[in-house]
């Protein structure tokens, strides 16, 4: 494959960006209808982002912003980092990636009909297979990077259940330790795992979880609120039990605390949005005694506030910790304030123009906070999020 595009390819994908912008989502789904076809590949998916049609809408922007800017791939460099992190997770191969090309050239022909030209075609499929060998370059390099370390995998490895924490009313944790008794790699704090739950009697179920420990070469911890209509939350709360075994692929993720953090760091988060937040605190207390931590979380009230007594122990461990607990319903014995985490108070208290931001909670979270920190003047390349579901642009919602 060439290492660039033809510019007859650049311009025919430019020119389909009015027809993807009006059918792109209709091509998507016919594309997953096509592709989930075979079964060997549906099972690669979480099924659940199906079901919602969240992955079919992140795919349509996706797909979209790839045409608009054809001719200037470094704009999608950070996407390319996110969907790659995602296959490693996955453990999505090269072999994979024609079942995808297949189907969606095959989705382009059969929503565009006979605008579909071979002409069109043709420039997508070069296009398609132009992308794919940027992702399979850097899936390599990430797998290579994983190998290197010590406790690293690829593929699929079992662990077990070792120990079950209820954290608040409805969020639970649990410590997963490799069946082999062999290490495991060192995540960077802020990365998820891809959890398979065949083998503890889910079929067919795939869930990413962030990590709520700090490094080591010996566990992770995930921590879990149970969803009503959650399938893998309500399979762990209510029957994984010690000793269940589950399929993890090693960490993963672009969301995390660099190695040798240079500016004060706010921790931002809402809801059971504060677990990859507690693995950084953890490595903060444990390695970077000098640098000045702000732990902000929102959520609905102290029975829902999970880890706070261990958050507390870390600040104090830290000693350069501040802490701030918002509550939506107040009990007169609580420690927090009243309300919703507000701009303006995050502005008056916090060094928001010198800190690095971290943000994790649901979607309508980050919409908010995202936009409004950016309103507030504060550069987007200090502003780092994650979130729950398929990847898409936050501000584009």
């Amino acid at each position: 494959m060439s290492n660039h595009l033809s510019a007859e390819t650049v311009a025919v994908v430019k020119a389909t960006v009015p027809a993807i912008a009006e059918h792109g989502a209709t091509i998507t789904e016919v594309m997953y209808r096509r592709l989930f076809e075979d079964e060997h590949i549906a099972r690669l998916f979480n099924q659940a982002n199906q079901k919602s049609g969240a992955q079919r809408f992140a795919l349509a922007n996706a797909v979209l912003a790839y045409a608009q800017n054809i001719d200037n791939p470094g704009a999608l460099a950070s996407a390319v980092e996110r969907i790659a992190q995602k296959h490693v997770g996955y453990a999505i191969l090269p072999e994979h990636y024609p079942y995808v090309a297949t189907a969606l050239l095959g989705a382009i022909e059969e929503v565009l009909g006979d605008a579909a030209t071979p002409e069109i075609l043709a420039a997508w499929g070069e296009a398609y297979w132009f992308l794919a060998d940027i992702l399979k370059g850097r899936e390599a390099g990430i797998r290579e990077e994983i190998e290197a370390q010590t406790g690293g995998w690829t593929g699929w490895r079992h662990f077990a259940i070792t120990e079950r924490r209820a954290e608040s009313d409805q969020i639970m944790s649990f410590t997963l330790r490799p069946e082999d008794g062999a290490p495991v790699i060192r995540h960077r704090p802020g990365q998820y795992l891809t959890l398979r739950f065949d083998t503890a009697g889910l079929k067919g179920v795939i869930r990413n979880y962030s990590i709520s420990c700090g490094p080591n070469n010996d566990h992770y911890r995930i921590t879990v609120k149970r969803e009503p209509d959650g399938e893998a939350s309500r399979f762990l709360h209510d029957r994984a039990a010690i000793g269940s075994i589950f399929e993890l692929t090693a960490p993963a993720g672009d969301f995390y605390l660099r190695e040798v953090p240079d500016r004060p760091v706010v921790l931002l988060s809402g809801g059971v949005g504060l677990t990859p937040m507690v693995s950084m605190l953890e490595e903060i207390a444990d390695k970077h005694k000098a640098l000045p931590a702000y732990f902000i979380h929102g959520t609905t009230d102290r029975h829902s506030h999970a880890l706070a007594a261990h958050i507390r122990q870390l600040a104090r461990q830290h000693g350069n910790t501040e802490i701030a607990t918002f509550y939506e319903r107040m009990e007169p014995a609580d420690a927090a304030y009243e309300g919703y985490i507000s701009v303006d108070w995050l502005k008056s208290e916090l060094p928001l123009n010198e800190a690095d931001i971290f943000l994790c909670g649901p979607r309508p979270f980050l919409r908010h906070y995202v936009s409004s920190l950016i309103g507030a003047n504060v550069s987007p390349d200090r502003i780092h999020y994650e979130f729950f579901g398929p990847t898409d642009e936050i501000l584009a919602a």
